[in-house]
């Protein structure tokens, strides 16, 4: 029999049962990726992290992160709760700076100390992708092109290649939504999936949600990895500030009931120096799973 010990824990809120849940199994070295992904898949949560030894000594640890469906390249809750889990379980001590190895490769997380502390991570540099077409957008999430501001959306990846589609009120995210068929409709010339953000801008930052089908994700509570590529969307088009220094708030979850608060901060202009996404983490559960 294989004993595993996992951690619950909610990111990107400081109250327990709100925003983004996550599994942490803390040794993951007895297993192999085929079960991995059945845990996941048995948990059932958007995310479920292994944490392994890593073979990169700048590394603090290696981690692997599932889906439902399928190993993530890397994911923003995942890394944050998995460091804060690391940090509490007293596997990295005395340390506010440390790199987590993902498929993406070295992912630097650091802790800003507080009541509670917060986690950082920064995120990996973003490619561009293709534009979209609004009206099609629209049709794909049930709502009006109206609904859009005159923005293409856009394709953007820093490991979790994301569409990002700006709507002129909060109104209009809540009543969005994408079901299989809806992102057939978007991902149609591409192999590989794509998950989907909606936003729209506030006076903190943003309204938001995420839906991925076909990650086995129907909507998600709060996707760090597509937070950075927000807020260069943002400058991109004027929505935020494009100066060194700027920082806002994403909040995501709201509608399904999961409220998180992902805060970012932008170093260099346009973000030339770093965008970084943070949040409070919440402990939960502890648990032993039995293989």
């Amino acid at each position: 029999m294989t004993l595993l010990n996992y951690r619950i824990v909610d990111v990107f809120t400081a109250e327990a049962l709100a925003g983004n849940a996550l599994a942490v199994f803390t040794d993951a070295s007895q297993i192999d990726e085929q079960i991995m992904q059945r845990i996941a898949r048995e948990l059932n949560l958007a995310e479920t992290t292994f944490v392994l030894p890593s073979a990169n000594r700048d590394c603090a640890a290696s981690v692997r992160i599932f889906t439902p469906k399928r190993e993530m390249s890397f994911a923003g809750h995942p890394t944050i709760g998995a460091g804060y889990v690391l940090l509490d379980e007293g596997v990295i001590q005395n340390r506010d700076s440390f790199f987590l190895e993902e498929k993406i490769g070295p992912v630097q997380v650091w802790v800003e100390r507080g009541e509670p502390p917060m986690i950082w991570l920064r995120t990996p540099p973003i490619s561009e992708g293709k534009s979209f077409d609004r009206s099609l957008c629209a049709a794909a999430l049930g709502i009006e092109t109206d609904d859009l501001l005159d923005v293409a959306p856009q394709l953007l990846d820093a490991g979790n290649p994301t569409l990002l589609i700006a709507l002129r009120s909060e109104e209009a995210v809540d009543r969005a939504w994408l079901d299989s068929q809806g992102a057939a409709t978007l991902t149609a010339d591409r192999t590989e999936p794509f998950c989907v953000f909606v936003f729209a801008q506030t006076t903190k930052g943003a309204y938001s949600r995420m839906f991925a089908p076909d990650y086995g994700i129907p909507e998600d509570p709060a996707t760090g990895s597509s937070t950075g590529p927000l807020a260069l969307f943002m400058m991109r088009h004027r929505l935020i500030s494009r100066a060194s220094g700027t920082s806002f708030i994403s909040e995501q979850g709201t509608k399904m009931g999961r409220r998180s608060l992902l805060h970012v901060r932008i170093t260099g202009d346009n973000g030339a120096d770093g965008i970084f996404v943070g949040g409070h983490v919440t402990a939960i559960a502890r648990g032993r799973m039995e293989l």
